[in-house]
């Protein structure tokens, strides 16, 4: 599938939500919709910007770019909006015209929109599940980034020793990530009692001495992927080599549940369970479990509330962890089996039957 195929049914997806919400236009502005939208471009400047500085409007009767004078260059001439079938409105920066150009264009009551736009109605959950089932184009490109980020992530594990900073860690990664032009959405990086600590380690100048996790969400032409890893330095503890082990099992509980057309609740209600099973009850309430993935570091965080039901062709990460372990790839919803995009390239393997099927996971580096 070429990119004009991929744009074809995005657009017609996009008509369809029109239909639907009754509407006759939708501006999106977010970094990640802009992205899905023109099948990976940038509209942000700063890396961590949810909103861009470029919006993407389509109507009933085309379909535009609204931008300043300082943008327009860029959107023109390396995004190529105008090649991908955007008429590019733009105005000098001082101005501040982006409200009056597109109510020019569509009626704000008949507007929907990605965030809070004048007049508008957002529609911000409804646009993301258009991004839901990536089309064959997009899943190459994840193919790509899922294996290029696992291996720079387990590249600069398996270089740790003892002394490291967890920072200048994550700086090794950063540098190896950047090259291939793949930016860092989150970064945790902890070591020894600090991965007992802290769900969220954020890295800090702590020295590594006998353990270490390195993880991340991790982006590139919108996609991002998501994975953690274990270093162990000196003998492996039994008890925590089978605590991890139980952790792997918790995660494919919901792998084995994650099944397109099912709803995500069932996958949700069977890891409560599995927990109990285990002997980790209370280890439920201490973390999320993770959810869908794919142009936001999670479209969604399962809990009791969530309705969604799981797409073809949809990447998850569940995330499910107890204290001093935690098991995290990022895999591909069907209606068959999940499909690891993230699997063991440099790291040493645990095998684990789900419903017959076998999968390949990353066990603890002892070094």
């Amino acid at each position: 599938m070429d990119l004009s195929e991929e744009l074809r049914i995005k657009r017609k997806r996009i008509a369809q939500l029109l239909e639907n919400l009754d509407l006759d236009g939708l501006y999106l502005k977010r970094q990640s919709n802009f992205s899905w939208a023109t099948g990976g471009g940038i509209n942000t400047v700063g890396i961590t910007s949810e909103m861009g500085n470029a919006g993407l409007l389509f109507t009933r009767n085309g379909d535009f770019a609204v931008c300043n004078s300082i943008e327009e260059p860029r959107m023109r001439d390396e995004e190529q909006l105008e090649t991908l079938g955007f008429e590019i409105k733009s105005f000098i920066w001082h101005e501040n015209r982006e409200q009056q150009i597109v109510q020019e264009l569509v009626d704000p009551g008949r507007l929907g929109a990605d965030f809070a736009f004048p007049g508008a109605r957002e529609v911000r959950a409804q646009v993301a599940r258009l991004r839901y089932s990536l089309t064959d184009s997009e899943l190459e490109r994840y193919r790509d980034l899922c294996y290029l980020t696992n291996l720079a992530l387990e590249t600069t594990a398996v270089e740790i020793r003892p002394g490291d900073r967890e920072c200048e860690i994550l700086g090794r990664l950063a540098e190896r990530l950047w090259a291939d032009r793949i930016d860092i959405v989150t970064t945790f990086c902890a070591a020894d009692e600090r991965i007992e600590q802290y769900r969220h380690p954020v890295a800090t100048r702590k020295q590594v001495e006998k353990r270490a996790m390195l993880g991340c969400n991790a982006r590139r032409n919108g996609l991002i992927v998501c994975l953690t890893r274990f270093v162990q330095f000196g003998p492996l503890p039994e008890a925590l080599h089978k605590q991890y082990r139980d952790n792997v099992e918790l995660d494919h509980i919901l792998w084995s549940h994650t099944v397109a057309g099912k709803p995500v609740q069932e996958a949700f209600s069977a890891v409560e369970a599995g927990y109990k099973h285990f002997g980790y009850l209370g280890e439920f309430n201490l973390h999320h479990q993770g959810g869908s993935i794919g142009y936001e570091p999670r479209d969604y965080r399962v809990d009791y509330t969530t309705e969604e039901m799981i797409a073809e062709n949809q990447p998850f990460c569940w995330n499910p962890s107890i204290t001093g372990t935690k098991s995290e790839d990022t895999i591909l919803a069907t209606h068959a089996d999940p499909i690891p995009l993230t699997r063991p390239i440099l790291f040493p393997k645990l095998h684990v039957d789900v419903n017959g099927a076998r999968f390949e996971r990353a066990d603890i580096l002892v070094l």
